[in-house]
């Protein structure tokens, strides 16, 4: 009897409620990318009041931060198994760095200077979180954690009830237009010329970065046919350009 080799990396991911499905942006800019290196990787399921034990646990410091200084702890994180040290990354855009290091001879995630990437995952990061409110009346909670996690996402916004974070009805088109401008600034980053992807007819990390946005919103705004049809519809296509990268889970 054969038994199946152990994976070569442990990838931390935020659970959902039930059933348990990746929803978070960050850590599926990194799902896209193991899927894309062809890295034997298992995913190890974070719940979302666990999240910043088991960073401190892993021992990475944030990398980012509240507007006030307070250090914000999150995932995704890689732990490498195979290496003698345990090497241990803590964020989207290193982990792909370690990607096209360890896995040299699979399609590189970057294959222009890291520094163009590291300025487009900024910009996109700074565009697209102008969408959150709206998920704010359908995000994935865990019905066993829900409260806990409500209050500490009220703490943080510096509101007494997480009522005040929903955007329900007529409250959400201007919301939705704002947004729609904002975005319209990304897209012409994002040239498509033989396409389907922002470079050309293969992904990259810059396909992945904005995948994972789109991935959240797909999952958690219920406009996302609307917003899908964007910009001549470039959202949508590269959305559904990415599927053979998701993987299961």
């Amino acid at each position: 009897m054969t038994s199946t080799p152990p994976p070569d990396i442990l990838f931390y991911d935020i659970a959902s409620g039930p059933p348990i499905h990746p929803f978070a942006p960050n850590p599926w800019k990194t799902r896209y990318a193991l899927n894309f290196k062809r890295a034997p990787f298992t995913t190890h399921w974070v719940e979302l009041s666990q999240v910043t034990s088991t960073r401190k646990r892993l021992g990475l410091p944030p990398v980012r931060f509240f507007a006030d200084g307070e250090p914000f702890y999150t995932l995704p994180a890689i732990q490498d198994l195979s290496s003698n040290s345990t090497t241990v990354v803590g964020d989207s855009f290193d982990i792909a760095l370690y990607l096209d290091q360890k896995y040299p001879s699979a399609p590189l995630l970057l294959r222009h200077p890291p520094g163009l990437y590291a300025a487009f995952n900024a910009h996109i990061d700074s565009v697209f979180p102008g969408a959150a409110p709206l998920c704010s009346q359908s995000f994935p909670f865990d019905p066993a954690t829900e409260a806990q996690c409500k209050a500490e996402f009220c703490r943080r916004a510096g509101v007494q009830s997480y009522e005040e974070l929903v955007v329900r009805g007529e409250a959400r088109r201007p919301v939705l237009d704002a947004f729609k401008v904002k975005s319209g600034e990304a897209a012409r980053c994002c040239r498509f010329e033989e396409g389907p992807f922002l470079g050309g007819k293969e992904p990259d990390y810059a396909d992945f970065v904005v995948g994972g946005w789109l991935m959240f919103l797909s999952l958690g705004v219920p406009e996302w046919e609307e917003i899908r049809t964007w910009h001549g519809g470039l959202w949508g296509r590269l959305h559904d350009a990415l599927e053979p990268y998701r993987g299961t889970w």
